[in-house]
């Protein structure tokens, strides 16, 4: 009898032994209850129940066997915790994994179902015949079929849903076929897993970098990848290095961040952010079976996100660039350096440089442009000849190759004390090292000079000297306000009924540009709320001496709008030019600008669905006329939120013309080196390469539209489930069949489906990305007031893997990124 027993007891350690401590896999016959745990092949990795910290809920979760602290790395149901010890995980016949919260009452508290938006490209798609579920060495939860020799084609898999770690063979990225992305989230607390407030993940509109938010702001970047490493941190330290090795891929399929153990064997590492919202690599230390940190961001706080501004670097304290200055020097004293620099000479464009800075963490690149295939003398004069470059630098410093330029102020950079990549910033030519670059040809150049210089020399004096006279005479010109009136005046036609107005008379209408009457602020400048003399309300648009604006585009909105009559269009009324004072006196818009209802959290709810679907409509009208009715065929170059005025009974009136282009007869549109516009509603086309059209406005009113529906800028647009903007959630719902979800929650009450469904496909075939595939405006007024079917829209402009990476580049240079209603010019070199 006692040797029966003896048997019997070592079955069951046996058994048990197998089930705690040997067992990586679970078929559909078993369950896994709290206690139980699978092991991997290698012992390195236990799945089971736990509970984190002092808390007493209960999660399904994957850690380390052998460290003395619970070390977890990825769990399950982080968002739905048990409050008891019944907890049972089952995989179910249709491949799919499921938390019971207890045998007994058969509820699902969390599925792998629940967790997965989309499958990656490696992922089968056939039913599983015999489903198993493995915990892998590598930390990978799968979901396989037993019978498939293929060992990596997995039905569903814990990578592709990572929490706050990373693992060595894990991805951080997002494919872009599939439309999976995978980003770490940080725990609430050390006792809560939920998601907290921080993420990190690839930012994807410029060249893709790694960024940290705490919510929808950025707290830390890592920077851009350089070959050898990201341009955030120095060339790592070999100890580290010689530790794992790191892929980065980025191509039209996906954007993507991996590293891999160099020995496997002999050390474990992981990549997590904690609920504070700093980055640490760390290693496992067998010997004392504790982990040793390799890494931390943010390091200091020169690490905090744009903490010195524009043109300066983080050291101890904030530092301008050479050839730059404090833009606020009363700030800088008090060592608050947030402010940012500006350059000590301005850009001219066609006669400017570059100036090479050496040891720098290089500048935010979401607003950047890139080629991989380009070298460094292609680069330079692939900037020099856009305006709105305002830097360029090597895109891999590894294989010197490629091409990175930034377009827009350079921002959030970093004294790293070493000469790891140098940046070639764009300076007035007297500023610039004038050598940047020298190509093989250099000496045959230079005998070539010598030859020629003595010849080219005297004429050269002598062009110099009528160009000074020139440009003294026609500063003296513009200087003149009877000349800069004679001007306007000479270019005006005999039938622009403008008045011009006396600057008493415009004085005396807004109470000598008082505060009170102040309506708001632009590019142009700003405007004030008059009353004349007979008492109709005007609004003044009072041209600022640091405008960006002048002379020019004050005469193009003058001759431009005095010829348009539209019910849509802002209606010119007169102008005034005197004392220096120029001014334009425009109808009064009670409503002020649509951005200042559609985008206030209050304000908005006054828009219901027929007012908003109505200026919709009446915006698409006054852009048709511009493009089609109107004598001259009008390019806006400017549409936008802020940019159509709304008058007492809600109807759309287009403004502000000072940018817009004139064409006549058969022509569509042209190209410029002077790229205006404002970020977020730029065409791709037009900000990269300077290209515009009608299609350009096109685009800009797509983008508008959805805004409108939407109730949510395109520019600053954050989900925390993605990284795209509007345009790109706009059409991962409509790929989803879940447009419905983009809709403003405040006109719950107030849509029609069918108009609204209506706008949000219009607006998406407006802002694709090929000029060629927009519609004209023609077809966008009738496809927004018929009900046929309408044609499938491609993937938007600045959301496309191709255009992301390429074109997702704003072309001003002297705004803060994260707004859109700022205008972008470049008439002051800046």
């Amino acid at each position: 009898m006692s040797n029966i027993i003896e048997i019997f007891l070592l079955c069951f350690v046996i058994f048990y032994l197998h089930k705690s401590y040997a067992v990586d896999t679970m078929t559909v016959a078993e369950s896994l209850t709290d206690g139980d745990t699978l092991t991997s092949a290698g012992g390195i990795f236990k799945m089971g129940f736990f509970s984190p910290g002092n808390s007493t809920n209960r999660y399904v979760g994957i850690w380390y066997t052998n460290a003395s602290v619970l070390t977890v790395v990825w769990v399950a149901n982080r968002q739905f915790p048990l409050t008891r010890n019944s907890g049972v995980l089952q995989l179910v016949r249709n491949h799919n994994l499921i938390i019971l919260d207890s045998i007994q009452s058969n509820n699902t508290i969390w599925s792998s179902s629940s967790s997965s938006s989309s499958s990656s490209s490696h992922i089968s798609k056939k039913p599983a015949l015999n489903p198993v579920l493995q915990l892998l060495d590598s930390g990978n939860l799968v979901i396989r079929d037993e019978n498939d020799q293929n060992p990596e084609n997995f039905h569903w898999q814990s990578f592709d849903h990572p929490v706050d770690t990373l693992l060595p063979g894990m991805k951080l990225g997002r494919n872009f076929k599939t439309g999976l992305e995978t980003y770490l989230s940080s725990w609430k607390t050390s006792d809560d897993p939920s998601p907290g407030d921080y993420t990190y993940r690839f930012d994807y509109t410029g060249y893709p970098q790694l960024i940290m938010r705490k919510k929808s702001v950025i707290s830390f970047r890592l920077g851009s990848w350089n070959g050898l490493g990201f341009s955030g941190i120095p060339v790592s330290k070999p100890a580290i290095n010689a530790s794992y090795k790191i892929d980065l891929v980025v191509n039209e399929n996906e954007v993507s961040y991996t590293y891999n153990l160099v020995n496997k064997s002999s050390t474990f590492s992981k990549l997590s952010i904690t609920p504070s919202g700093t980055a640490q690599r760390i290693s496992f230390v067998k010997q004392t079976k504790s982990w040793r940190v390799l890494f931390t961001a943010p390091a200091d706080h020169c690490d905090e996100y744009s903490r010195c501004g524009t043109y300066s670097t983080c050291s101890l304290l904030c530092q301008c660039l050479d050839k730059f200055t404090p833009r606020n020097q009363k700030e800088w004293e008090v060592n608050d350096g947030s402010s940012g620099c500006v350059r000590v000479k301005n850009l001219e464009c066609k006669s400017d440089g570059f100036r090479k800075y050496s040891g720098l963490k290089l500048p935010d690149t979401r607003f950047s442009w890139f080629d991989k295939n380009m070298n460094l003398e292609e680069c330079e004069m692939k900037c020099l000849k856009n305006c709105s470059c305002m830097a360029y630098a090597r895109l891999n410093i590894l294989e010197g190759s490629g091409c990175l330029i930034w377009f827009g102020d350079l921002i959030d950079m970093k004294d790293l004390s070493v000469n790891v990549q140098d940046i070639y910033v764009r300076m007035a030519s007297s500023d610039s090292d004038h050598t940047v670059l020298k190509s093989s040809d250099d000496k045959k150049k230079k005998v070539m000079i010598k030859v020629l210089l003595p010849l080219v020399f005297g004429t050269l004096i002598m062009v110099m000297s009528l160009m000074v006279c020139y440009l003294r005479k026609k500063k003296r010109a513009h200087m003149n306000m009877e000349g800069r009136l004679r001007n306007i005046n000479e270019t005006r036609n005999e039938d622009m009924e403008l008045q011009l107005f006396a600057l008493q008379s415009v004085m005396k209408a807004t109470k000598n540009f008082s505060l009170s009457s102040k309506l708001g602020e632009g590019g142009f400048g700003p405007v004030y709320k008059g009353i004349l003399d007979e008492g109709q309300e005007v609004a003044v648009k009072r041209l600022s001496k640091t405008s960006t604006q002048g002379l020019e585009e004050f005469k193009n909105e003058v001759i431009c709008i005095a010829k348009l009559q539209h019910r849509n269009l802002v209606k010119l009324i007169g102008y005034c030019m005197e004392d220096d004072e120029m001014m334009l006196i425009y109808e009064y818009m009670p409503n002020n600008s649509l951005d200042s209802i559609i985008f206030d959290e209050k304000r908005r709810k006054l828009l219901d669905w027929p007012t908003r679907y109505h200026i919709i409509n009446g915006i698409a009208r006054g852009l048709l006329y511009l493009h089609q009715d109107s004598r001259l065929r009008i390019i806006h170059r400017d549409l936008k939120a802020s940019n159509v005025l709304l008058d007492s009974d809600m109807n759309p009136k287009i403004s502000d013309f000072g940018l817009a282009r004139r064409f006549g007869g058969n022509e569509m549109g042209s190209n410029t080196r002077m790229v205006v516009g404002t970020y977020g509603y730029m065409s791709p086309e037009y900000a990269v390469h300077g290209l515009f059209s009608v299609k350009s406005d096109v685009f800009s009113f797509g983008v508008l539209l959805l805004e409108i529906v939407s109730g949510k800028k395109n520019r600053g647009f954050f989900q925390q489930d993605h990284s795209d903007n509007l345009l790109g959630h706009a059409w991962r719902l409509y790929k989803e069949d879940r447009s419905m979800e983009l809709i403003d929650e405040a006109l719950l009450e107030s849509f029609s489906v069918s108009e609204a469904m209506r706008s949000i496909q219009v607006g998406l075939l407006c802002v694709q990305h090929s000029p060629g595939d927009r519609p004209n405006m023609s077809s966008v007024v009738v496809m927004l007031a018929g009900e046929g079917s309408l044609p499938e829209p491609k993937q938007p402009g600045f959301f496309t893997e191709d255009n992301i990476l390429q074109a997702q580049c704003s072309s001003s240079v002297a705004t803060q990124f994260s707004v859109n209603e700022v205008t972008i010019t470049l008439l002051d070199g800046r």
